[in-house]
């Protein structure tokens, strides 16, 4: 298949006049990542003297300046420059994923135009840094395929009805599996439907570095003076939220921020992150990548879900043989509040989870 990438863009300038240069926004992210122009410059591939002369046009767009230079500590960007950088790092944290999935619907277009093939595997899922892992390996073992992101809950429905080969979505280990199953259950056949195992992952709540807020649990969001960010209605993460706000009795409506919502775990790390908002619940990996302390709270199993007739084609025996293999193990192990378990291995729905937690609720 041919490789599509999709990047976001996004434009500044004044009413008829410049725009502030791409590159300047990507020199900054460095600056901030590296605490150093000159590393920054080195990591961007541009020269010195080229950098100074961004930082003069975006400081002529916007009339001040957007680092300053401390003698012996580096450089150190302004309240303006920092507020440049984090745009930056929430719009690629809010539209990673989605790109990603037109790019593989792109991609699958242009392989079905050029030479139709029955053989490509149709993959819905829940976005996560595993099934992005395996989306990657895919593609550089040439398998067939169009991965797109949805909510777990959408995912199980585009299985039920046919639109996808194979489903993606995530359940808590303990007290809340059968709530959660029973919240699927009319779209879960127990006796066609196999799982596909992969990981298992840590779900916990983000906030600043040394917790300010005390926040420990779900009766915390609701304090005075806490600001939270939540992920979008229909989302397994925002139903395993609500089950441990209910646990805790407290109502979602006390939570200031509760209807302010965002699409991905890494986008609800970075508008953390940039301070504006206290905490926000989801995957220990972006809470990592933005420096952010990690609370956790539960444990949850990410899986595959087919039918069984689905088990036979090739391209699924080849995600099989990706799922089993070292390589893939070892990197999905890298990451954060990630473990594989059982990575490949395929079991009845009624073993995976018990028979009778899947079809309460019919």
């Amino acid at each position: 298949m041919h490789e599509v990438t999709i990047k976001p863009e996004w434009i500044i300038r004044q009413a008829g006049g410049e725009s502030l240069p791409r590159r300047l926004v990507e020199l900054l992210v460095k600056v901030h990542e590296l605490g150093s122009l000159a590393a920054a410059c080195k990591a961007t591939g541009v020269s010195y003297r080229y950098a100074w002369e961004l930082l003069r046009q975006g400081e002529t767009l916007f009339g001040e300046a957007l680092i300053v230079m401390e003698r012996g500590k580096g450089s150190k960007l302004t309240m303006l420059g920092e507020k440049l950088v984090w745009a930056e790092k929430r719009i690629v944290a809010r539209l990673a994923p989605l790109l990603a999935s037109l790019a593989s619907e792109l991609s699958a277009e242009i392989e079905k135009a050029r030479s139709p093939s029955p053989g490509l595997l149709r993959i819905h899922a829940s976005h996560g840094f595993s099934i992005q892992l395996l989306h990657d390996f895919l593609a550089a073992a040439s398998v067939a395929n169009e991965l797109k992101y949805l909510s777990s809950l959408e995912a199980v429905v585009s299985l039920h009805n046919g639109e996808c080969d194979v489903a993606g979505f995530h359940v808590p280990v303990g007290e809340f599996e059968a709530d959660v199953l029973q919240h699927y259950g009319r779209w879960l056949n127990a006796r066609s439907l196999k799982v596909i195992s992969i990981v298992t992952r840590r779900q916990g709540f983000m906030v600043a570095r040394g917790n300010p807020k005390e926040i420990y649990r779900a009766g915390d969001l609701a304090r005075p003076g806490v600001n939270f960010i939540n992920r979008q209605p229909g989302s397994g993460t925002r139903l395993l939220l609500e089950l441990l706000l209910r646990k805790d009795g407290v109502a979602p409506a006390s939570i200031k921020g509760y209807e302010r919502c965002e699409y991905t775990h890494a986008a609800v790390a970075a508008f953390v992150a940039s301070g504006m908002a206290d905490v926000g619940y989801g995957v220990e990996t972006p809470a990592r990548q933005f420096k952010l302390d990690f609370i956790p709270s539960q444990t949850e199993r990410y899986c595959l879900i087919c039918h069984e007739k689905t088990l036979a084609a090739p391209a699924l025996q080849q995600v099989l043989a990706v799922l089993r293999s070292t390589k893939y193990k070892t990197a999905v192990n890298q990451l954060p509040g990630y473990k594989v378990q059982k990575a490949g291995v395929v079991t009845d729905l009624r073993d995976a989870f018990g028979y009778s937690s899947t079809t309460r609720g019919k």
